[in-house]
């Protein structure tokens, strides 16, 4: 009995020592592998999930957006799609996308016709939108990181620095945060309280927290790492790419890392019907990973 009672007293100071998030490598579904979609593309980038869980991507340097619906089947969606990068489902069901061709923001709606939400801020070009991401009252953060593009028909970068913006339901846009070197990836959370952004040149990820107006406070650094794209599951473990998907617990520590096969990892989402196929991007392919937690939006 005593020594019963020992055991059971140092399983529970074991416990106590062991960090957050320690454990978790059971995210991924017990004997899951990747599954390979299609290696068809040119550079895959900008998963973005609808609420049936079929899941939008783009494939940029073709100018297309594909769909790989929640039963698996894999389509072309849109072509002369504006050479759109990132995306994301505004609560109507319509794609906002970054449209890098001109530097503009897109609404998509049902019936693929799309209209420009913004081209630029104070009179000047944006540098380029790349990630989007919208909250629960309709607004829409996006980063502006400067990549030229060959097909631009422009000049260097008019804006002063490499920002984030917010455009909120009434359409006003604002500077959302600045002070970085090249924001990329962008999520937020499932309560619509914290906002990640991933500023990829520094090799940073940051957190801070979103005010009622949608400004951004008390900035902090989440992990030593940058992000091309990213997405955050229902508790809160956020998922940064790049070489592969790197998987953080909510208070910034490292927990699990998938290797992908090709080069470079772009963006990642979750989708199906449960939400709880994770779907990735990496270079000329996509790919997707069962799980056993779901996504957080």
């Amino acid at each position: 009995m005593k020594k019963t009672l020992r055991l059971a007293f140092l399983l529970a100071i074991l416990s106590l020592a062991i960090p957050e998030g320690y454990g978790q490598s059971n995210l991924i579904k017990e004997g899951a592998e990747l599954q390979l979609v299609s290696d068809q593309f040119s550079f895959t980038e900008g998963p973005a999930v609808d609420k049936k869980g079929n899941i939008f991507f783009t494939d940029q340097p073709n100018n297309q957006i594909w769909k790989y619906s929640n039963k698996g089947v894999l389509s072309l969606y849109m072509d002369n799609a504006g050479r759109s990068n990132g995306l994301f489902f505004d609560q109507k069901g319509n794609l906002i996308s970054c449209a890098d061709e001109k530097n503009e923001l897109w609404r998509i709606d049902k019936k693929k016709n799309h209209k420009v939400l913004l081209d630029g801020f104070e009179g000047k070009l944006f540098n380029g939108p790349n990630d989007v991401w919208v909250d629960n009252k309709g607004g829409m953060y996006f980063t502006d990181p400067f990549y030229k593009r060959d097909y631009w028909n422009r000049g260097d970068m008019e804006q002063p620095e490499m920002r984030v913006y917010y455009y909120d339901a009434s359409g006003n846009v604002k500077v959302a945060a600045d002070g970085l070197v090249q924001p990329n990836g962008i999520v937020g959370n499932k309560d619509f309280t914290k906002l990640y952004v991933a500023d990829i040149r520094a090799k940073k990820t940051y957190v801070f927290e979103i005010n009622p107006d949608g400004s951004l406070t008390n900035k902090q650094l989440f992990c030593e790492m940058g992000s091309d794209g990213m997405t955050i599951d229902e508790q809160g473990n956020l998922y940064l790419t790049g070489p592969g998907v790197t998987i953080f617990n909510s208070s910034g520590e490292k927990i699990n890392h998938i290797d992908v096969p090709q080069r470079w990892t772009a963006n990642v989402t979750f989708g199906g019907k449960e939400r709880t196929t994770l779907f990735i991007t990496a270079s000329k392919a996509a790919y997707t990973l069962k799980m056993n937690v779901k996504g957080a939006k």
